[in-house]
């Protein structure tokens, strides 16, 4: 009986190995997100106790995104120069620790409250800066083309899971124990996970328990398994991984990666809602405590993340089906979010569970749509995975900055958050145009080899070659 190549026992000795490094990203990133979203659980009880108005909660809510912006570039460089595995330890350890602190600054009084929370979230954006372009460099180098739409699409629907698990937890230790103590239950966690990573996390080449048929399975299928030999030191190798000039100004002028910028900063701004401003919509505009805001927040996440995988999946079987790769990825990216623009209707029900009911299916439709990691690793040039995914994380967060910030003047001009919501719906649209637009065909860019000098190498004649 003949067998299959790609079935039956080789498949079983392939292994999934690369499954458990999955399963990992998923979980640090679960982590990352808490961290971000504490503010929001704990804000209300805050605002009570040190006098904060919906403006100064939107400055301290985008505290995070001005030092994780301004960390992209950076971090994106560390992890080209050092490897994922280093760089994430240290920058767990880091987010981790300053998140433990922030529960303590009630004990500066009210005056100096707000600068020492607005500085510790910043530190903990610039410590998480590395975060997902690090997710996005371990993707491409464990997971074959086929396989990525659906690993990335599984880390980042850890942004939802992070609300269905620590949402409710965190709601009660606010309500039980006090908004603080949130803060260090969830910073003391974070530290004993940075010594877990630094155990199990290896390259595909450096793992213990990698078989030879996984390796050539991933490496195959298109896999970088050799990305990150041979760094921490080495100046070897032909091209410099540096941040250069001219690799910056080749990715910013490129059309396709300007349209998925675009749209990631407009997908983004629908994340930042929910992180920042969406358990205060459903205690302020909707009536609820801040318990079961905190419950009901865990609803419309649940569909996000179920959203997320199903997206990931339809875009990989598209692939498998014949697809092409461009419009595999643009398919449920364009329908997710069209999905997602259904939240402004919130605006015209007034009963609690048809709110929540809405605003789970705007988040199903956001999580299908949010394949933008998975764009970023079938794009991202071979040589600075690292680099450019920092710079697409660098411009989807901005919005970071400018959602919380827009959406407190909004509240504070109107007195609610019927325009707040039109605005995050808008965004939805305006990533829906930028991909059908804007983004042409979705390949893998293909840089000019530059000199040390930061130029593109000159052409050698016959004799010279």
């Amino acid at each position: 009986m003949n067998i299959n190549k790609t079935t039956g026992p080789v498949s079983a000795q392939r292994g999934k190995l690369r499954y458990t490094i999955l399963f990992m990203l998923f979980m640090v990133t679960t982590f990352n997100y808490a961290d971000r979203a504490i503010l929001s659980i704990a804000g209300t009880a805050m605002k009570s106790e040190l006098g904060f108005d919906a403006v100064t909660m939107g400055f301290i809510f985008s505290a995070f995104s001005w030092a994780y912006v301004l960390g992209q570039l950076p971090g994106g460089w560390l992890l080209d120069r050092y490897g994922s595995k280093r760089v994430y330890a240290a920058s767990i350890f880091i987010w981790s620790l300053f998140t433990l602190l922030q529960g303590g600054v009630h004990f500066l009084g009210v005056l100096w409250a707000v600068p020492a929370l607005f500085m510790l979230r910043f530190m903990v954006g610039l410590a998480e800066a590395p975060s997902f372009p690090a997710n996005g460099r371990i993707v491409a180098a464990w997971f074959p083309t086929t396989e990525r739409g659906t690993a990335s699409a599984i880390f980042n629907s850890a942004q939802y899971f992070s609300t269905v698990l620590f949402a409710p937890l965190m709601a009660w230790i606010t309500h039980a124990y006090g908004w603080s103590e949130t803060f260090v239950v969830m910073g003391a966690a974070g530290l004993v996970l940075s010594m877990i990573w630094m155990r199990t996390m290896h390259s595909p080449k450096d793992h213990p328990r990698m078989t030879s048929a996984e390796l050539a399975h991933i490496r195959d299928g298109g896999g970088l398994v050799d990305m990150d030999q041979g760094l921490g030191g080495s100046k070897s190798g032909k091209v410099n991984r540096g941040v250069k000039l001219g690799y910056l100004k080749q990715l910013l002028s490129n059309r396709m990666l300007a349209g998925v910028y675009l749209g990631q900063y407009c997908i983004n701004t629908i994340t930042y809602f929910f992180l920042t401003w969406f358990p205060i919509y459903l205690v302020q505009e909707r009536g609820m405590s801040i318990l079961k805001a905190g419950i009901v927040a865990s609803l419309p996440a649940i569909c996000g993340f179920l959203g997320g995988v199903l997206g990931g999946m339809i875009s990989d079987r598209l692939i498998k089906r014949g697809f092409s790769l461009t419009w595999a990825r643009k398919i449920p990216i364009v329908a997710g979010l069209l999905l997602s623009t259904t939240m402004i209707l919130c605006n015209y029900v007034d009963t609690q569970w048809m709110v929540v009911g809405i605003m789970a299916l705007a988040f199903f439709g956001k999580g299908v749509g949010a394949l933008g990691w998975a764009v970023v690793a079938d794009t991202s040039p071979k040589e600075i995975i690292g680099l450019t995914g920092s710079l697409f994380n660098m411009f989807g967060n901005i919005a970071g900055i400018t959602a919380p910030i827009v959406i407190g003047y909004i509240i504070k001009e109107t007195g609610s958050f019927e325009w707040a919501l039109v605005y995050v719906g808008a965004n939805a649209l305006l990533a829906v145009i930028s991909y059908l637009v804007i983004v042409k065909d979705i390949k893998r860019v293909e840089l000019k080899p530059l000199d040390d000098a930061g130029q593109p190498y000159k052409k050698l004649s016959g004799a010279e070659s």
